[in-house]
């Protein structure tokens, strides 16, 4: 028996839910099909599939099995792809995504050094609130926080986190007095993010404590956006507290800006993923950019946040899901 031919499909009956379906698209008979998986059943001794005249269904060790399978399958296709890729060189247009925020402040200074580097890809990048569908839109890699859906068949890489950090401008501060306690947030003027669960409150708990003594806060909201520089600009104008996270207000903390307050407090934190349609058969000019970026994000779990004196290691929980 074939196995890694076995896996190929396994994972391609249980992706289109039908074992006619897949034998098209492999261009097999429904029978070499069906032979493969009752061969492959057989060699693990155990039942994968759950079948009847209407329906497929994984059984449990299916599901455990086809997750293995999907990875050992996407490694085997990322070694082809390098050893493929190592003899083509990067050029066309490479179309990128990315949330405005971390599009701005993290993606937007390594574009020089990547361009210098590959002068025959033509960068087209598309910065914006709105939900991207990368496959629909012709976008070969996006950069989405994990607050936004993610289509499961894409290939996410986690790159870094960011605290998320609550601050005011000193002319704020200075009219409406600083806020001693979370508590006191309840009296202040809120400018937030148009997420419903941000709608009436916001959670903080003591960096390094488990989030289940985290406690919620109500809040006052003047200004309410879909658009994170919407929110930066009215705090900047003195117009209220401002929750967002650590790549899009670092520069304004270490400039004076604006104050970040309750240092010893987590609001949360947010990840960012790079994401693309599919591991297998990357074009040079995406293995390139992917492989480019992973390289200046060595350690996912690290916080991106440029200052020194920063505690947000210690906090894990992701803003509004604590």
């Amino acid at each position: 028996m074939d196995r890694l031919q076995s896996m190929r499909i396994f994972s391609k009956v249980v992706e289109l839910g039908n074992f006619a379906r897949a034998a098209v698209a492999l261009e097999m008979s429904n029978a070499v099909v069906t032979r493969y998986i009752a061969d492959l059943e057989a060699h693990l001794g155990t039942r994968l599939l759950n079948r009847s005249t209407r329906k497929l269904s994984l059984t449990e060790t299916g599901h455990i099995y086809l997750e293995r399978v999907r990875q050992i399958l996407s490694d085997i296709d990322d070694a082809d792809a390098v050893a493929s890729y190592s003899a083509k060189k990067p050029s066309g247009t490479l179309r990128i995504y990315s949330v405005p925020h971390f599009g701005k402040a993290q993606l937007a200074p390594l574009l020089p050094e990547y361009a210098r580097e590959y002068p025959d890809v033509i960068l087209d990048i598309k910065i914006t609130d709105h939900p991207v569908d990368l496959v629909e839109e012709g976008i070969d890699i996006g950069f989405f926080l994990d607050l936004q859906k993610i289509d499961g068949n894409m290939i996410s890489r986690k790159l870094a986190t960011s605290e998320v950090v609550l601050c005011a401008s000193p002319a704020y501060l200075e009219k409406f007095g600083t806020p001693q306690t979370p508590e006191d947030i309840s009296d202040h003027r809120c400018l937030n993010f148009s997420y419903e669960f941000l709608r009436d409150h916001w959670m903080v708990r003591n960096a390094g404590e488990d989030v289940s003594t985290a406690r919620q806060i109500p809040i006052h909201s003047t200004i309410i956006s879909n658009n994170a520089d919407v929110l930066r600009v009215c705090a900047l104008a003195g117009m209220g507290l401002a929750l967002r996270t650590s790549f899009q207000l670092m520069g304004d903390v270490e400039s004076g800006r604006l104050v970040r307050l309750f240092p010893d407090k987590c609001f949360g934190r947010v990840s960012v993923s790079m994401v693309y349609p599919s591991r297998r058969l990357l074009s040079a000019k995406v293995r390139s950019f992917v492989d480019f970026i992973l390289s200046k994000y060595p350690n996912p779990e690290s916080d991106i946040w440029l200052g020194q004196d920063f505690t947000g290691g210690l906090c894990s929980a992701v803003l509004g899901k604590m």
